[in-house]
């Protein structure tokens, strides 16, 4: 393997212990204080264990955090543009010390590795926001986690990895970096070009690989991220599916699909420089940078929060130093008088060009509309319709939001027996009332119970949603944060659609069926949403509805015209 191009530091550091080093971390641990780690910080673990992260040996200390935040470097100056950490509330973190052993454990408590904690310190997030991405925009999705979800609290140190995280799919494609350079190897390749990707693969991205691959005279790895991704993206079964079925597609021995168990940040430029470290650790010498690289779209304004070129940028000014070539994203069109694609720069003029954007695929999926085969292999559509079915036949959820006496559940139980008249997909009505007797009865109302509550409603949505049925959610749901949260989540299985009851607090006040507002007044109930407690009000809800003049069957009906335009009822 000396002709791959080195680990990025020069060696592959894989943190996972030997067999006898890992019997003595489990039986120490029994003394060890511990931290479950979310999704994201699992996807940070393995790559740090299996070495996609060299030269990291661990979570960043302070000197190197302000390092790579101020100048894409770690402190001994070597490139490193994004800050890997590890994030803690105040209540989690409380109790911990600089020269503990922490156990990391995944969410059923397999102990993966252990910290070995040096510092805790307390970042500015606002700060990390604007260095890091750009922006302190929340329409940035990794903004929108780094300061609404993301614990207040950064523990930093060396790990030593007991075992990587447990996967049950795919497990022949999750190659770790040795793994892909013992393939590479194997094959005698010793150029790699690697293309990522969050997307489902067509016909243009197809061609536009094979003649990156030719033009560097190298194989060719795709690379796609199985982590998490943009909220909204296809789910990563039904990608890599299709990756399977493109794959077929390729010149034999020419090609090798691996997955990536990324947690990407979108933060277009910097995360662009990161994808091709990641990359160079798996033994590519080569990375495909596309336009818009790992870009989140647009800002609260509308505007597009990265310059279209900003990452091809920043790789460009990197290449030299860090030794991996970037090859520039070229737009491929195809060229109907010659029934083949051509970079848009070649096509010779005069010709018929087709083009198809990624708009268009997901409208005529979702609407059942046929994809022209120039533009998509039938069997990679026929994996798409399987999971992504029209909109009449997705999973939705109906998330109504709003005051107590707003009429949200009046408007609810009147939808759920229209759903239920018409017949078709299963319905579901989680009303906040139920949802806390018999999900949440333990919680109080402070803001951390509330979100809780709301996140565990979102959660069942989610599942009634993933399985083709309908959840229609009432509760009040009063922050804004944690709304985003569950439409992120239920995104990712079918529609969602927020319904923000709108009536006034005057109306809903003087109607006070349940007495509620009385003793909020008189001091006997505290923490009272639109007494002493904010109501966050949605910025752009699907539907806004007021009840003050209009009856639960009219308002119901504003749904059901919102949903009928939308394509859900056709």
């Amino acid at each position: 393997m000396d002709h791959l191009i080195e680990p990025h530091g020069g060696t592959l550091r894989e943190l996972v212990v030997d067999d006898a080093r890992a019997r003595e971390l489990h039986a120490a641990s029994v003394e060890f204080p511990s931290i479950d780690l979310n999704d994201r910080q699992l996807c940070d673990l393995e790559l740090l264990l299996n070495g996609g992260f060299s030269p990291l040996t661990g979570f960043l200390g302070q000197e190197d955090y302000q390092a790579v935040l101020a100048k894409c470097r770690l402190s001994d100056g070597t490139v490193w543009p994004m800050p890997i950490t590890l994030d803690l509330s105040e209540a989690t973190a409380e109790g911990l010390a600089p020269g503990q052993a922490v156990a990391l454990r995944d969410a059923e408590g397999f102990m993966l590795a252990v910290l070995h904690l040096d510092e805790i310190y307390r970042p500015d997030k606002t700060r990390e926001a604007h260095a890091a991405f750009g922006t302190a925009d929340r329409a940035h999705p990794g903004v929108a986690y780094l300061l609404d979800r993301a614990g207040d609290v950064y523990l930093a140190g060396r790990v030593e990895g007991v075992q990587l995280p447990l996967h049950f799919d795919f497990t022949e494609l999750r190659l770790t970096p040795a793994q892909t350079r013992e393939g590479f190897h194997r094959m005698g390749w010793r150029r790699v070009v690697a293309f990522q990707t969050r997307n489902p693969m067509h016909r243009p991205h197809k061609e536009l690989t094979l003649r990156a691959a030719a033009e560097a005279e190298a194989g060719l790895l795709i690379h796609p991220v199985v982590g998490l991704t943009k909220p909204g993206d296809i789910d990563h079964y039904t990608r890599v599916r299709c990756y399977q079925a493109i794959a077929e597609h390729y010149p034999d021995k020419m090609m090798m699909l691996s997955l990536l168990p990324l947690a990407m940040r979108m933060g277009g430029p910097r995360e662009a420089l990161w994808h091709a470290l990641i990359r160079k650790n798996f033994g590519c010498s080569h990375f495909i940078v596309g336009r818009d690289h790992a870009g989140p779209g647009s800002d609260s304004n509308g505007d597009a929060l990265y310059d279209p070129y900003a990452a091809q940028e920043l790789v460009a000014e990197f290449e030299a130093e860090i030794g991996a070539r970037m090859v520039p994203f070229k737009e491929m069109a195809f060229v109907e008088d010659r029934a083949e694609y051509m970079p848009v720069d070649e096509v010779p003029e005069g010709a018929t060009v087709k083009r198809l954007s990624g708009t268009e695929v997901r409208r005529r999926l979702h609407e059942g509309l046929s994809i022209p085969e120039w533009y998509a292999y039938p069997n990679v559509v026929a994996e798409l319709r399987q999971s992504h079915p029209p909109k009449p036949k997705q999973g939705l959820t109906i998330f109504f939001t709003g005051l107590s006496g707003s009429g949200k559940s009046t408007v609810a139980n009147v939808l759920l027996a229209r759903f239920r008249e018409m017949g078709g997909r299963p319905v579901t009505l989680l009303d906040g009332d139920v949802v806390r007797k018999n999900l949440s009865s333990e919680l109080g109302f402070t803001r951390e119970h509330r979100n809780l509550n709301v996140r565990r409603i979102g959660f069942v949505a989610s599942e009634i949603t993933k399985n083709g049925g309908i959840a229609i959610c009432a509760p009040i749901a009063p922050y804004r944060a944690v709304r985003a949260e569950n439409r992120e989540l239920i995104e990712g299985y079918g529609g969602f659609v927020e319904v923000h009851v709108k009536t006034p607090l005057e109306v809903c006040e003087s109607r006070d069926r349940k007495g509620l507002y009385a003793k909020a007044r008189a001091g006997q109930i505290t923490e009272f949403t639109g007494i002493d407690d904010p109501y966050e009000e949605p910025i752009d809800p699907e539907v806004a509805i007021d009840t003050t003049d209009l009856s639960p069957m009219e308002a119901a009906q504003e749904v059901l015209l919102h949903l009928e335009k939308e394509g859900y009822l056709r």
